[in-house]
């Protein structure tokens, strides 16, 4: 089955107001860059955004919400975009902050068919006790609170853990980008782009991967493939230009270092020892 479509709003076809969506990347590596500028050009809004971040605040999911298109946002870390910061605490955005090893575990789960799980990360914090600000009202209050989650108490590994009880995640589409995909929508991410985009491909049940280099059917190994096609509805090809658009987060490079002086080598070589007998 060809998975391939001919263009950005082509690919989006479908996303509508209202709907959720898993963005696949990690700060500004690997984000589907073009599929979000796509939602964005079609005036898409009221969203439920599922990414580790935000973006920042001209690139990535920050672009839309800087346009106002996402009202609610599940996500680890924010720490870089200052319009998320002011949306959040002006009660314009809810927020509900998830431990990055359970939001990758709450996504995974829910392109596995797994309703839920237990894991020991948040327990006796208010992750898991509730009253974590989800929206803050104009005046500073908090308008809406994380609600406190099922605990209990288990055997593991020699001792007894508490538990908290996570929800999966399956979200109405996905949104991802790798850097080789065949027609079928085998994917291939590469190096650490492969972060969030694999499990945000899985919870979405309408998967759409913008790929850099498009290969026709069996040209990918099949110990390459870090995605089955079986995960994926919709493949857009990028052109050079878009494949080559990728921004650094955060540039930290060292300063210049001036070169070291050089000596000047002998003009004449150094006589011979002699030796006396």
């Amino acid at each position: 089955m060809d998975k391939v479509v001919a263009d950005p709003a082509a690919a989006i076809a479908g996303i509508t107001d209202g709907a959720s969506i898993a963005v696949g990347g990690f700060g500004l590596c690997g984000i589907p860059s073009v599929l979000i500028r796509a939602v964005l050009d079609a005036g898409i809004t009221d969203l439920e955004a599922i990414s580790n971040n935000c973006g920042v605040d001209d690139w990535g999911l920050g672009l839309l919400l800087r346009a106002k298109r996402i009202r609610r946002m599940v996500s680890s870390y924010v720490g870089e975009n200052k319009e998320f910061e002011r949306q959040y605490l002006t009660g314009e955005l809810e927020v509900e902050l998830t431990p990055q090893g359970t939001l990758a575990e709450r996504l995974r789960a829910g392109g596995s068919g797994i309703p839920a799980f237990f894991t020991p990360t948040g327990a006796g914090t208010q992750i898991a006790e509730g009253g974590l600000p989800w929206r803050y009202a104009a005046d500073g209050t908090v308008a809406l609170a994380s609600p406190p989650k099922e605990t209990r108490e288990v055997e593991w590994m020699g001792s007894t853990r508490t538990v908290v009880l996570e929800h999966a995640i399956v979200a109405d589409f996905g949104l991802v980008r790798a850097r080789k995909g065949d027609r079928l929508g085998n994917l291939v991410f590469e190096r650490s782009a492969r972060n969030f985009n694999p499990v945000a491909a899985m919870s979405g049940q309408l998967t759409i991967a913008e790929v850099e280099e498009l290969v026709e059917p069996g040209e990918l190994d099949p110990d390459e493939i870090h995605l089955p096609g079986i995960y994926v509805q919709r493949v857009l090809p990028l052109t050079p230009e878009q494949a080559a658009d990728k921004r650094i987060e955060r540039r930290t490079v060292r300063p210049a270092r001036a070169a070291p002086p050089t000596t000047a080598p002998p003009t004449t070589a150094p006589s011979s020892p002699t030796t006396e007998v």
